[in-house]
């Protein structure tokens, strides 16, 4: 009797689960279509929006579109489908090759930023554009044919600045600058005795002999032969 009664209860309560969740589908299919019929109210302004903009495009292209147009359209389409996919094939190609050649244009391009802003720092720019200023001024004050003199004594220019331009030339100018700017503010006597002084001094006297040396070499350039 007693297994009868816990078997009866077992079904009970078997009944009872099922009971409760055939409840449960049932509601949660109430809200899906409560859902759904939101879903559709909502959605049937904007649908019926996009209808009307259609049928109002569309009418004022009838006259354009016909069937015939159409099914020429479509047979140009086929057609030329073999050159779509060339087209299509190339711009693959074209992808590719982007793709290989990116990481090499950017390593130049970084390269190129960096070493323009290294020449920016050290003042390459400036100095170019301090160089455009001294051509500019050059163009201005020569004449076309004092520039082509110029440039046809241009290699004897920069031979004679390169002469110039020699250790020793140069010690010898700040040398010279340097004493000259030391005595500056000394007074002068320019007296006879006080130069027949000085021709003591053998300073003075080889000074005197190099810049006769000198004098006398000008001298012989000038001289015209007969």
């Amino acid at each position: 009797m007693e297994q009868a009664i816990l078997a009866l209860n077992h079904k009970l309560d078997a009944l009872t689960a099922q009971v409760q969740y055939l409840t449960e589908q049932v509601k949660q299919a109430e809200l899906a279509r409560q859902a759904r019929d939101e879903l559709v109210r909502d959605a049937m302004p904007i649908a019926n929006d996009l209808m009307r903009l259609s049928s109002d495009h569309l009418q004022t292209i009838q006259g354009d579109l016909d069937l015939p147009t159409l099914a020429r359209l479509l047979k140009k389409l086929l057609r030329h489908a073999p050159d779509f996919e060339r087209v299509l094939d190339q711009l693959d190609g074209v992808n590719d090759l982007l793709e290989v050649s990116g990481p090499i244009v950017k390593g130049v391009y970084d390269k190129a930023e960096t070493m323009l802003s290294q020449a920016e720092r050290k003042g390459y720019f400036r100095a170019a554009q301090g160089g455009l200023y001294i051509l500019d001024n050059i163009v201005g004050a020569f004449s076309p044919d004092e520039i082509r003199q110029l440039g046809d004594n241009i290699v004897l220019i920069l031979r004679t600045i390169k002469d110039m331009t020699q250790p020793e030339v140069m010690q010898f100018l700040r040398n010279t600058v340097a004493e000259v700017e030391k005595d500056s503010d000394a007074p002068v006597d320019i007296s006879y005795r006080a130069l027949l002084g000085q021709m003591r001094d053998p300073h003075v006297r080889r000074g005197l002999a190099q810049t006769l040396r000198v004098l006398s070499s000008i001298g012989g350039q000038g001289e015209v032969k007969h």
